[in-house]
């Protein structure tokens, strides 16, 4: 599995507040979103975009995600 770097997904520095999160978030949420973008891609984008948000817009998800990682979610299913 690949690493994905949500916040380099979002265009933002590790240390953003949750207003920049959101702020990052809508802004490209409206630029991908597939009804509204004809790139190829921007489904899968908009998707990504999605997953990143889920987990920085967290303060419980966003410090395992800073702590562990690529593997942040392991362990989780237990």
């Amino acid at each position: 599995m690949k690493f994905k770097d949500y916040y380099q997904t979002l265009g933002i520095d590790k240390d953003a507040t949750q207003e920049e999160i959101k702020r990052a978030y809508r802004k490209l949420a409206r630029r991908y979103h597939p009804d509204v973008s004809k790139d190829t891609d921007a489904e899968e984008r908009f998707k990504e975009l999605g997953e990143a948000y889920e987990v920085l817009k967290d303060p419980e998800k966003r410090a395992a995600y800073d702590q562990l990682g690529a593997n942040w979610q392991a362990g989780q299913d237990f």
